[in-house]
């Protein structure tokens, strides 16, 4: 399973679309997870200004809502792939930035610095200060 984030640019059509909050969808034991994303994703969720929420599939009352956000965001299968990190935005679009590797942690943190240094995150990060 590859990283990916969204390559294309925020819809800029519209000034008042914000990003509103970042999600992981994670599990506590996977160390792709936890610190490496949750740490990553703490320093996202600065850089717009937004919040973090953390979705643990092994929590049963979130297990469903993370579900449905991989199947309707993600990279869906049955037993999928973690951790999963979605940006929000105000206008109900859900863009799916990363997908953890099932090798080694350090692919995994790779695909984070790769979405650190990306020209989508530039121009994600000027449309949200516009």
């Amino acid at each position: 399973m590859q990283c990916r984030y969204v390559r294309s640019m925020p819809n800029r059509t519209s000034a008042h679309v914000r990003p509103e909050r970042l999600t992981i969808v994670l599990a506590k034991w996977c160390p792709h997870c936890v610190p490496l994303s949750v740490r990553n994703g703490r320093r996202l969720a600065r850089m717009f200004g937004i919040p973090m929420r953390i979705l643990d599939i092994d929590r049963r009352a979130q297990e469903r809502l993370s579900d449905r956000i991989v199947r309707e965001h993600g990279d869906p299968a049955p037993d999928y792939l973690i951790p999963q990190v979605f940006l929000e935005w105000s206008n109900g679009r859900t863009d799916h930035l990363l997908t953890g590797f099932s090798e080694q942690v350090a692919r995994t943190e790779r695909a984070w610095r790769d979405l650190f240094g990306s020209a989508w995150l530039r121009g994600a990060l000027r449309e949200a200060r516009a």
